[in-house]
């Protein structure tokens, strides 16, 4: 009963953000441009597009004067895409981000991700008074490691998520995720 619960609330969470976020867009003729397809993200709220960015590393980026990797969210890189208006974009970037993929000219360009990390899942998330919480599924424990390996993986999801307003922060469950 409790997780019935739960669920329902992330499920009106979410909806809730992607509602907010969904009037933020242009109204149509502007920016977006149809799709047609309605693949992106589950339920398609309309057939129109909006730019995201997804957080991705690159190394180069984030070496102190000695030239070593200083494994800090100053290697986060933002990588453009275009996904479909739904009522849940958080949830969408997210589930994107975590593809892990790359085009060719981003990897040319030294941009890098460990995503995808096998039997890692999206199972839900809940904005409320600012605070994202995001649970995954990590069956194989693959979101563990060094500690400069799961800073990077948090950070780049994090910055996916505060990119939508009201994210101010975010949670994982299980908080044993992410951790060296």
């Amino acid at each position: 009963m409790k997780k019935t619960i739960i669920a329902v609330l992330v499920i009106l969470a979410a909806g809730a953000a992607g509602w907010a976020a969904y009037k933020t867009l242009p109204p149509a003729g502007g920016d977006e441009t149809p799709s047609g397809n309605g693949i992106a993200g589950g339920d398609v709220a309309d057939s129109r597009m909006r730019q995201i960015s997804l957080y991705y590393y690159n190394p180069e980026n984030d070496k102190d004067e000695s030239g070593n990797i200083m494994c800090s969210p100053a290697g986060l890189v933002a990588v453009g895409r275009e996904i479909a208006v739904t009522p849940t974009p958080i949830q969408d970037a997210v589930n994107l981000l975590i593809k892990g993929d790359l085009t060719d000219e981003e990897i040319a360009a030294g941009i890098t991700s460990e995503f995808p990390l096998a039997g890692v899942e999206l199972k839900g998330a809940n904005l409320k008074e600012g605070i994202l919480t995001l649970e995954f599924a990590d069956p194989q424990n693959k979101t563990g490691g060094g500690a400069c390996r799961t800073g990077i993986l948090r950070a780049q999801i994090e910055a996916t998520a505060e990119q939508f307003d009201g994210v101010n922060q975010v949670r994982f469950i299980d908080e044993e995720l992410f951790q060296p």
